[in-house]
């Protein structure tokens, strides 16, 4: 039976993206950041504390929200692609991913983190001790 978890980090990747962009979430910030042309969103690390700068935590959120989202594409491509083939997923990739997700539902609780990748991640390491996911 195939594996149906790179499609589910792709729906991920959406979901976040598009929320990142909307109006009910950082839909101001990317209309901003239009009018630059998406060129130099904010001054990098001249806005850290650290070099007396004052940091933008709305577009730096904005940013990484959006960024976060586009990441999950190519993981999700990378993991269908290896369902598909019905290859092996690694062990350590399940593992990471649980621990990455498990870090970021106890930080920010009251997220998707927490309402749709642990419930993913838990699924992963269900399958890989069911040996639906081989180890290798």
């Amino acid at each position: 039976m195939q594996q149906k978890n790179g499609l589910i980090f792709i729906l991920i990747g959406t979901a976040h993206t598009l929320l990142g962009i909307s109006p009910w979430a950082f839909g101001k910030q990317f209309s901003d950041f239009s009018s630059t042309l998406f060129f130099r969103i904010n001054s990098g690390i001249l806005e850290f504390p650290l070099f007396d700068g004052q940091m933008d935590y709305e577009s730096f959120a904005a940013f990484w929200f959006f960024y976060f989202g586009l990441l999950l594409f190519p993981i999700g491509l990378l993991v269908r692609f290896v369902e598909k083939q019905e290859l092996l997923l690694p062990r350590a990739f399940v593992w990471s991913y649980l621990g990455v997700v498990l870090l970021g539902a106890y930080m920010i609780p009251l997220s998707g983190m927490t309402f749709f990748m642990l419930p993913h991640a838990l699924l992963m390491v269900w399958q890989l001790k069911r040996n639906q996911l081989r180890p290798v």
